[in-house]
């Protein structure tokens, strides 16, 4: 079996959501990617920079050669796993560098040597997939007919497109609703990473007999609309949707307050997507924890009032943002909410902070916060009474907050109880 197969059907990859691979550094994969797309980097930033470097003074062979010192052993293996555990994972998927070369072909090499897979790579690599879909993106919308949808704001213009399914939506491609006012909590995409979106959707939708896209200017935000869309939108016929005042004000009301204060408290309440990690989020949600009030306290030494005049806004918002993410869900104490984890770690760590009047060294702070860690997940995972009492009888924001509240209580109340002990022993 070829352990170097090519994949140059791009047509098909798009059509087919085919699950993308890319070894790219992560420098590169922040600057542009593809839906359906994870980077486990061949190279890291600073090793990419490395072999650069070495590439411009001693040529490609030296570079390689640096390439296969610095990726090895450990460090090989275990980006050999993550690939391999993709493959398996996503046997119908492919993967792909900038070019197509030399990691992509290496990458290759090293899963069917540890695994056996021949797992393909993308002809020509990333550089030749975006050079696809911006052509396509200049096919497609030259011979498809269009349909413009105008209107005031709060008419209905993205309630309607989203239920139609030959619709673009293209502030939804951009988050953005397309206003002064329409930031959403989540930052707007890259340009690039708008571009690929918007071509792929318009491959998958080519078999239909017309599209609909909203009325836009030149920018949805900071994303430009690419000039094929705009000359093909001023060369369409346009809708115009009307509606009643009361009705735009309850469509406004709904999508600028209503479901944007819903997304911030689900973002709130996940520590800002940290609780959306799959492995062991309520112990990445401590940690979290620990080395933010460590940065608060010893690196830029803010006041312990201040901080603590956070820490209770923080306790009294999280009811009412637990409360909105979980209004829908049948689970009421999902794991991706840890907000309940930063307020219980942060009691231990904040009345040490203060206690006695005297600042702490550093050295000693990261001792103590270590012992303050590992007993609070202790007593978070094995819920004593009244944790378990609180985690069973109360399904919602309170149940969910007041349980890691007592195992915080007893980290407290384990500490005290040691430095008491011990004063008797010595």
């Amino acid at each position: 079996m070829n352990s170097l197969d090519e994949i140059d059907n791009f047509l098909e990859v798009f059509k087919s959501n085919t699950p993308l691979l890319d070894v790219r550094a992560p420098i590169e994969f922040k600057e542009g990617s593809f839906p359906n797309t994870h980077n486990y980097p061949i190279m890291t930033d600073n090793e990419r920079h490395q072999i650069g470097i070495c590439y411009k003074e001693h040529g490609q062979d030296s570079a390689i050669k640096l390439g296969y010192e610095l990726i090895n052993g450990k460090i090989k293996e275990q980006r050999v796993d993550q690939w391999s555990n993709f493959a398996k994972k996503h046997p119908k998927g492919a993967l792909y560098c900038f070019r197509g070369g030399i990691r992509s072909q290496i990458s290759q090499e090293w899963i069917y040597e540890h695994s056996g897979v021949s797992y393909p790579r993308i002809k020509g690599g990333y550089k030749a997939l975006r050079s696809f879909l911006i052509d396509q993106m200049a096919r497609i919308t030259s011979k498809k007919n269009f349909l413009v949808i105008g209107g005031q704001t709060g008419c209905g213009k993205t309630i309607l497109l989203n239920e139609l399914d030959n619709s673009l939506d293209l502030e939804g491609f951009a988050n953005h609703r397309g206003s002064a006012f329409g930031n959403n909590v989540t930052p707007q995409p890259k340009q690039i990473d708008f571009e690929n979106q918007l071509s792929i959707e318009l491959i998958k939708k080519e078999a239909l007999n017309f599209l609909l896209i909203e009325d836009e200017g030149s920018n949805i935000g900071t994303i430009h609309i690419p000039e094929a869309i705009k000359r093909k939108s001023s060369e369409s016929k346009i809708v115009i949707l009307i509606a009643p005042l009361e009705d735009r004000i309850s469509i406004s009301l709904q999508a600028y307050v209503i479901d944007m204060n819903k997304k911030f408290n689900s973002l709130f309440v996940t520590m800002f997507g940290l609780g959306n990690i799959k492995i062991i989020p309520g112990t990445i949600g401590s940690l979290a924890t620990i080395i933010i009030l460590y940065i608060s306290f010893h690196v830029f030494n803010i006041s312990s009032n201040i901080i603590l005049l956070c820490l209770v806004l923080i306790f009294i918002y999280s009811f009412s943002a637990i409360t909105s993410h979980i209004e829908d869900n049948e689970n009421k104490d999902p794991g991706e909410i840890i907000i309940d984890e930063f307020i219980g770690q942060s009691i231990p760590i904040y009345l040490y902070e203060i206690s006695h009047g005297t600042a702490k060294s550093s050295d000693e702070a990261i001792i103590f916060y270590s012992i303050c860690f590992v007993l609070f997940r202790f007593f978070d995972i094995k819920k004593p009474f009244p944790v378990s009492f609180f985690d069973k009888n109360f399904k919602n924001s309170f149940g969910v907050i007041m349980d890691d509240v007592c195992a915080g209580l007893y980290v407290v109340l384990s500490l005290i109880c040691f430095m008491v002990l011990s004063s008797y022993l010595i």
